[in-house]
């Protein structure tokens, strides 16, 4: 595997997207004294790899990195990554704008790593528009970024594509690689960690464990785990599962807390591959997972149409069932307040909420699966707002 960092590092990386916060409020502010003991902890114990986002936090995620990292270490002990979000049409101008706003954020001269961010099969056409590629390749021309590449969210076939058209000039490729999606239809994990090797552009793996759904079930799923190894937190099985992946540069963690920096640390220092028998035990949890019960809404929007509040009830049930299957209130709240929000990352929309529902019963009429939308909300209402 290709030297990417000047040395080896290793294999796990700190997520800036779930930092701690000073309140439960939506828009509290960072606890940047819990982030630099978190940073200290897992500086101590070897780790280097800090990533985040233009976006993440309303950009104050960029602005943890220089408070937390970038102004109290040397710069050669750490490597730092963002992204470029490209959700609409922009020129050069303004993309190198952002370039430099990450930058200043993050106290920084250069990038280990500049991404473009969640490029997916809907807008490949504006990144060749706006030359998107091209911005990007100049990023590292100009000694901005030390590697460039994009994160990714799509189908293998469509990564084909781009790879076909763009791997010799790029280096890295982030990927959503967890047991879960591995064999995934939709997301097709190992379609793409594949597609990714056979081009030659390194792997960072996103999203292990799910945004931390992977680390929380229902007592019958989590018990399937505890029984066969009950001192192994539940995140473990996850973490571990693209750690030894042969091609993988490093994996992102997302974390929380001390204690999460403790767990991970550990798990990627003194913990080898899943065996046979482990993975069995994964197949036998996932086969737990899928008697949990949940509403079933095909996503056929049918119900979207002549909605007066124009309330994305599709994606807002399939929050309510990860939730059921998971039980990670957290992620739910947060993806939940992005969809209502009309978050251009999500493709946009209305910003409406559950508690909009104004009852008036068209989504009802109009559902081919009979759900009681209407009480749907209600229970959105109750969990997330």
């Amino acid at each position: 595997m290709k030297n990417y960092f000047g040395a080896p590092i290793k294999k796990l990386g700190f997520g800036f997207m779930r930092l701690p916060a000073t309140s439960e409020k939506p828009d509290s502010e960072i606890d940047i004294e819990h982030v630099k003991k978190m940073v200290d902890l897992y500086m101590e114990r070897g780790f280097s790899y800090f990533d985040t986002a233009f976006v993440y936090n309303n950009g104050k995620s960029e602005e943890a990195i220089r408070l937390a990292v970038s102004e109290r270490f040397p710069r050669d002990k750490f490597q730092a990554a963002t992204k470029l979000p490209l959700w609409k049409p922009v020129d050069f101008d303004q993309m190198q704008e952002m370039t430099n706003t990450s930058l200043d954020r993050m106290g920084l001269k250069f990038f280990d790593l500049y991404l473009l961010h969640g490029v997916g099969p809907g807008r490949l056409e504006m990144l060749d528009n706006t030359k998107a590629w091209d911005y990007l390749a100049s990023v590292r021309e100009t000694g901005k970024a030390k590697n460039i590449g994009f994160s990714y969210h799509g189908d293998s076939d469509t990564l084909n594509r781009i790879l076909d058209a763009h791997a010799k000039d790029l280096d890295i490729v982030q990927l959503q690689i967890n047991y879960l999606d591995w064999e995934d239809e939709n997301i097709q994990s190992k379609k793409c960690y594949e597609a990714a090797v056979a081009h030659g552009v390194g792997i960072i793996v996103m999203e292990p464990v799910k945004g931390g759904s992977l680390a929380n079930f229902t007592p019958a799923v989590a018990d399937v785990f505890k029984r066969a190894n009950p001192d192994a937190s539940i995140a473990s099985w996850a973490l571990r599962f693209p750690l030894n992946l042969e091609e993988v540069v490093t994996v992102l963690s997302g974390m929380s807390s001390i204690e999460q920096v403790v767990d991970n640390t550990a798990i990627a220092d003194a913990t080898g591959p899943l065996t046979e028998a482990e993975m069995t035990v994964i197949a036998e949890a996932m086969t737990e997972l899928k008697k949990v019960s949940t509403i079933p809404c095909t996503d056929c929007r049918y119900c979207v149409g002549d909605c007066p509040q124009k309330i994305n009830t599709p994606r807002i049930i399939g929050v309510i069932n990860d939730f059921t299957k998971y039980q990670n209130i957290a992620s739910a709240k947060r993806l939940y307040n992005l969809i209502t929000s009309g978050a251009a990352m999500l493709g946009g929309g209305a910003p409406a909420k559950s508690s909009d529902c104004i009852e008036c019963g068209s989504c009802e009429e109009h559902c081919p699966q009979s759900i009681k939308i209407v009480e749907a909300h209600k229970e959105a209402v109750r969990l997330f707002e």
